[in-house]
């Protein structure tokens, strides 16, 4: 289960990482915020998914702020699905919502087993 948990942990850092970081270059990503009718949110969100990726990583060492993180992160997929839902996005523009929320609750779930 060890294994699984940190090629999890990995693959949600890498992913929100880039993520984050294209929220705050990216021109495509200004225009998906616009499309989603939250241009003011690109920002904070971008900081936000790249602080939740700094404490997946962290959560090799500290698990405890992996959970935590992990938790921020299911968080914002729950709003990123509900924001696909209201714009109408097809099914196939919510999947990779869903599959983040499964994902980090998923990393969550079994770093709060060990700690509690």
């Amino acid at each position: 289960m060890e294994f699984l948990l940190h090629a999890a942990q990995l693959v949600s850092a890498l992913c929100f990482g880039g993520y984050g970081m294209g929220c705050l270059v990216s021109a495509g990503m200004r225009r998906e915020f616009e499309r989603y009718g939250l241009p003011r949110l690109r920002v904070l969100t971008g900081v936000l998914q790249l602080a939740g990726s700094a404490g997946l990583a962290a959560g090799f060492w500290w698990p405890a702020l992996g959970m935590l993180s992990a938790l921020g992160l299911s968080g914002m997929m729950v709003v990123a699905t509900g924001v696909r839902i209201r714009i109408g996005d097809p099914w196939s523009g919510r999947i990779q919502a869903l599959g983040c929320l499964v994902l980090n609750a998923f990393i969550a779930a079994v770093h709060a087993v060990a700690l509690f």
